[in-house]
């Protein structure tokens, strides 16, 4: 395998201040490619951009409302400028309200968390979409979330835009299939995120014994699936939902009723006995 699969390649990342974000903007930068790193919250990004430079890779940081039109504008604009080509996209940035019984939600706060989830990755598309076919084509991943796939009681804001995020992608890819744009989209269980850490030990144990694997995920493994679906090694994937949950999306593991090397008979009472 090649160590540096991006070199001479742009990559965006939206939402990339901190958690997934930062970790897929250093993944890129590690693997070759030229990076802009795209938040609000200039200060954070700028961080981030230092790491990368002290490790020899080259980043922008460009402060970036992805809700408005203007502001994604810019962002791909100042790729271009900078780079002179964009190659691959990560629509990372997400927002929205805290949990609650979906007629307890502000409607001013179920618009915002709609405004960045779907909004935001539309305009990311519709400004980087046109940026990659001018280069001769690229690989655009969204990110949505177990959420987007299956309900979740208390999220409603959060469900909807993450659903609302794949159908977007799922549209984007047959669109663009045929001129040499990909557009995936990776959908994470519980991710060891800054949220998860402050959280504390008992979130994250409860967090982890939800997946079959019993552990959560890393922001690392996000970013790695994040990296291959923009290489050449997943050239023939487009418009695919990808799961990063631990096995949650298979369906559901009972607690282990049988130790190795016991009878695999079912308990008395079962009425399948």
């Amino acid at each position: 395998m090649e160590s540096m699969p991006m070199r001479g390649r742009v990559a965006l990342v939206a939402g990339a201040s901190k958690g997934i974000g930062a970790a897929t903007a250093e993944a890129f930068a590690a693997a070759g490619a030229s990076v802009v790193l795209a938040a609000r919250d200039i200060t954070a990004l700028e961080s981030v951009a230092k790491r990368i430079s002290g490790s020899g890779g080259q980043a922008i940081a460009v402060r970036t409302d992805v809700a408005d039109t203007d502001s994604m504008r810019n962002l791909v604009g100042q790729a271009m400028a900078s780079y002179g080509r964009l190659d691959a996209a990560f629509n990372n940035a997400t927002d929205g309200p805290l949990p609650a019984p979906l007629a307890d939600i502000d409607p001013d706060e179920f618009d915002r968390g709609i405004a960045t989830n779907i909004r935001g990755t539309f305009l990311g598309m519709k400004f980087q979409i046109p940026a990659m076919l001018q280069g001769g084509g690229g690989a655009i991943v969204n990110m949505a979330s177990v959420a987007g796939v299956t309900g979740i009681a208390n999220l409603a804001a959060y469900v909807a835009g993450k659903a609302g995020i794949i159908g977007l992608t799922k549209v984007a890819a047959l669109d663009y299939a045929d001129q040499g744009i990909r557009v995936n989209v990776v959908a994470p269980g519980p991710i060891l995120t800054h949220h998860l850490a402050a959280a504390g030990p008992q979130a994250q144990r409860q967090a982890g014994l939800a997946t079959p694997m019993h552990r959560t995920g890393t922001t690392s493994e996000v970013a790695q699936t994040v990296l291959w679906l923009c290489s050449q090694q997943s050239s023939f994937i487009t418009g695919a939902v990808i799961p990063i949950d631990g096995g949650q999306g298979a369906g559901h593991k009972p607690p282990q009723m049988y130790r190795q090397g016991e009878s695999m008979r079912p308990p008395a009472g079962d009425p399948s006995s």
